[in-house]
């Protein structure tokens, strides 16, 4: 079937595209979304199929799973082991916005994310279309909008030029407001530790959890 570039940038779009987009992640397929960051490619976190054809889509193996974005702040409690209070202060602190949390992940989910090594990648985007998705699919596994090895999409166009018809329904919500990645911080193993630094710098997750900025960075 053919795909369709939904302008959200004006009211009827949005509504249609929404609920396209909407009908589509329930349906098991995937679509293209705007973030705060890049353009994602999304699909139902706790649909397995539709999680594999996304990475099928992008051309990717599992070892590199799949991020999960939420809608709101109480959604992550349901998806990890422990709400711990460094989690709820991250969450706090940072979203919605550019930090991606690593958390352990509940061990009843019944989610296939990739070689998660029983933990969770969870960001809440600082992006109202994506959030307004969000909120009407819940949790849904997101990653940039690109075949591997190739740029992220910037525009729904940059995404369709990429995967074409492999994905019906693109989001149009202008063009991304790039500035870094998210920094990604991983909380499962005791003391934070950040993997990656981004849009949230050292100095300010430091201030929020009363630590070191230096011992927050990968040794």
């Amino acid at each position: 079937m053919a795909s369709t570039i939904h302008n959200c940038l004006n009211p009827q779009g949005r509504e249609e595209g929404l609920r396209a987009a909407a009908e589509a992640v329930r349906a098991g397929e995937c679509v293209v979304l705007p973030t705060d960051t890049v353009y994602g490619i999304g699909a139902d976190a706790f649909n397995n199929a539709a999680v594999a054809s996304l990475l099928a889509t992008k051309r990717r193996g599992p070892d590199m799973p799949v991020p999960v974005l939420v809608g709101s702040w109480t959604t992550i409690q349901g998806l990890v082991r422990e709400f711990s209070d460094t989690a709820k202060t991250l969450v706090e602190a940072f979203w919605p916005g550019g930090l991606s949390i690593v958390v352990p992940e509940a061990p009843s989910l019944p989610w296939n994310l990739g070689d998660t090594r029983g933990t969770v990648l969870l960001r809440m985007p600082n992006q109202p279309l994506a959030l307004e998705l969000l909120r009407e699919t819940g949790p849904m596994a997101v990653s940039s909008a690109n075949i591997s090895g190739n740029p992220p999409a910037l525009t729904a166009a940059e995404a369709k030029q990429q995967f074409g018809d492999a994905v019906r329904t693109y989001l149009d919500g202008g063009q991304a407001q790039v500035g870094e990645p998210s920094t990604i911080i991983d909380i499962s193993r005791g003391h934070p530790v950040i993997l990656r630094e981004g849009a949230i710098p050292a100095e300010r997750i430091g201030e929020v959890l009363d630590l070191d900025p230096e011992s927050l960075r990968r040794k």
